[in-house]
Order: structure tokens, then sequence, then C-alpha cells
């Protein structure tokens, strides 16, 4: 915890320091915490927060959690649901809401190894009862991930990766959204990821939320039953 608490502490104000100035980017922040119930099933939750500006100008929250099964080694399905809250611009969760959320999402994640690099694809279907109507979405995310730096405990302690996510829809004009990611993380322990990340997001005739460019920072927490072989990879993309 010492050492978690000191790389938090180090990294916080690193981007105080670098980022200070940049009224226009904005910040997206996540904790999420997976529990492995055994080698195929595991259940999660996770909590976002975000800004149109520099931690000013929040907007927009969300939390959600759901289940995962394994059905091959690289190859899982998870069913998640989820509140999503998004406010107006202007200023801090500024009323009336953009979009009163309740989402339920199926999901499947197929990756690969092609050396030390870790190929994901993410295929996502989104029922959406917003405040606006009933929604259909869909979404496809290509990721890849290299872990690197000396190897402890079964895991490498450092990772870079990129993905880009496409979004659409089933009416008119169909396409909806365009979300680009890199980001580095860092393992302090097996159990605890810090990732750090910049986002940038497109939308295209959308207004429930603003695209813009995110300062991304994560906290993932992966924790083990006794009876779980814990050999879950290390290079698994974050989710967003």
């Amino acid at each position: 915890m010492k050492k978690l608490t000191c790389a938090i502490f180090m990294l916080t104000f690193a981007l105080q320091a670098t980022f200070a100035q940049q009224a226009d980017l904005g910040s997206w922040n996540i904790i999420h915490v997976n529990q492995h119930v055994n080698d195929k099933w595991a259940v999660f939750g996770e909590a976002q927060l975000r800004s149109l500006k520099f931690y000013n100008h929040f907007h927009y929250y969300e939390y959600k959690g759901g289940i995962q099964y394994k059905i091959y080694p690289n190859f899982k399905f998870t069913l998640g649901a989820g509140s999503y809250q998004t406010y107006k611009e202007g200023g801090d969760f500024v009323l009336p809401k953009n979009n009163n959320e309740f989402r339920l999402w199926p999901q499947f994640v197929l990756s690969q190894q092609i050396g030390k690099v870790k190929v994901e694809q993410r295929y996502r279907a989104e029922l959406r009862f917003t405040s606006n109507g009933y929604r259909n979405r869909f979404r496809y995310r290509l990721g890849l991930s290299l872990p690197f730096g000396k190897e402890k405990a079964g895991y490498k302690p450092f990772q870079l990766s990129a993905s880009n996510e496409l979004f659409f829809t089933d009416n008119e004009p169909y396409f909806e959204r365009n979300r680009a990611l890199m980001s580095f993380n860092y393992k302090p322990s097996k159990m605890v990821t810090l990732q750090l990340g910049y986002l940038h997001q497109f939308d295209y005739k959308i207004n429930d939320e603003t695209g813009r460019d995110f300062l991304q920072i994560g906290l993932f927490f992966e924790l083990f039953a006794k009876r779980t072989k814990n050999t879950e990879s290390d290079t698994d993309l974050k989710d967003n």
C-alpha cells in the first residue's frame, strides 16, 4: 500500500504540473473492481466521472456492473448493466440533464497473441433506455497492448496500449462516434493497475455527450478467489 500511495501521489503531482494550463482538456476518471469467482466466472463493478475541462465542468458520471464468463482462454462473454448520466455544458452538473439512461449490454471479446503484442477485438451491443426514448447502439473496438519490464511474480509491471472504437446505430446516419485511446499502465502488484491515457472522442450528430480530448486516469483491481489459478493475463485492455 505504501508503494501504491506513493505512485498515486507522484502521478497526481505530475499531472497537475503538466496539464493545469490545458483548459480544453477534459478529465476521464475510472475505478474498476473485478472479482474472479473461479477460472471461468467473474463479477465486476465500475464507476466513471468525467469533466469537459481539466477537473472542472463535471458533466458525466456512470456506474455499472456485470458478470463475465470465459468460454475459451481467448474468448469471453460479458453481460453488464448500469446507469449513465449526462449533464449540460457550462459548469458542474448543470441541469436539466442532456440524458438520463439505463443501459443493458452484452459483449464478446476475442483476443490473440502475435509475438509480444496482444490483439483484442471487442463487440458490444447496447440496449439503451434513455430520457429521449429507447435506442440501440453497436460498438466495435480494436486494441493492441504490449507489456514490458522485468517480469516478477508472473507479470510484467508496464504496458503500452492503443485502441480505436467505432459506434453505430440502426437509424440514420448510422455512424455515431469514434473513440481513440493511447495509454500507459503500471502494475505495482498483481492485483492493482494504474492507468494514464490520452483519449480523443469525435461525435457525429449526437447530443448526449460532447466529443473532446480527455486525460484518462484509471485505478483497476483484479481480485482472485483461492480456488482460481490466478493466471488472468496482465495484458488485457482496460474498459471504458
